[in-house]
């Protein structure tokens, strides 16, 4: 048995309490999925200005409990502090196999690239920020962020691939770097595969972007070959996304198998592209 461990929070993203901290509980247990392992037990990281209603803690508290009670794990306490703008996480503690362990590198010439939940969470909270949408509208978004990558990562346990991640605050394009590049391999997107949220590309069209993406792309430029990629597309695939999905690396020959086990839980599986010789963390979007 191999024990893992990570801690992640972030500022709200929704209004809520209560949705804000099932999402950044989710967002939390998704790296002990993206590694293949089970969840045991979770602390609560939260920061709160004095002056809120006690029912916001508990609200982002009851949120973040019965996510972690889905995962089948305990959430065991925690800490709090006083701070000026709210943020709330988890410190989790999960376990794997020794053998089992899915690692972020590995991915060989010819793996094919399948990525489980749609992209555009971070343009579309933005949009809600800016009251272009409401939490009614958004609440597909919403749903996605707080479903947990429990029964993904059972069907990439079970079908077996060469690497995997989550997508997370670097967006689909920089997490797929990092695999090609820890890998020694270059990547291939198919942009017309990938799976966006409805308005995602109309709202990036209108630079309805969080401030990070420029940023990002800065980053991203002297690795990625945009091809004729328009700035819409540019801003949805380095989106920074909150509790997004996996992105895992699997050969041909199991690739069906994978699809197939994502399709009898119930779990979006798209392939998106494929991974190839060439610059070590080279992406090529087609």
């Amino acid at each position: 048995m191999a024990a893992l461990l990570t801690a992640d929070f972030f500022t709200p993203i929704v209004d809520d309490a209560y949705d804000f901290g099932r999402i950044a509980a989710a967002n939390a247990l998704s790296d002990i999925y993206a590694m293949g392992g089970r969840p045991l037990c979770a602390l609560n990281l939260l920061a709160l200005p004095g002056n809120l209603p006690a029912e916001v803690a508990t609200g982002i508290l009851r949120g973040g409990a019965d996510v972690v009670r889905t995962a089948g794990a305990v959430t065991v306490g925690g800490h709090t502090i006083e701070d000026a703008e709210p943020k709330y996480g988890l410190a989790v503690l999960g376990t794997v196999h020794p053998d089992h362990v899915v690692r972020n590198v590995g991915a060989l010439p010819g793996d094919l690239l399948v990525l489980t939940k749609p992209i555009g969470t971070g343009i579309m909270t933005t949009a809600l920020k800016r009251g272009l949408e409401d939490e009614a509208s958004v609440r597909e978004v919403i749903d996605w962020m707080a479903k947990l990558n429990a029964a993904a990562a059972a069907a990439m346990l079970e079908a077996g691939v060469d690497a995997a991640t989550d997508v997370t605050g670097f967006g689909l394009v920089g997490h797929l770097r990092e695999v090609a590049l820890g890998s020694g391999v270059a990547a291939v997107v198919e942009r017309a595969t990938v799976p966006v949220f409805d308005r995602a590309l109309a709202y990036a069209a209108d630079l309805v972007c969080p401030g990070r993406t420029k940023d990002l792309l800065a980053y991203l430029a002297p690795t990625t070959d945009w091809t004729d990629t328009g700035p819409e597309w540019r801003a949805v695939l380095t989106d920074p996304q909150t509790s997004g999905g996996l992105l895992m690396a699997v050969s041909l020959q199991t690739a069906p198998a994978l699809l197939d086990a994502l399709e009898r839980r119930g779990e979006l599986g798209s392939v998106i592209g494929r991974f190839e010789q060439g610059d070590a963390g080279h992406v090529t979007v087609i």
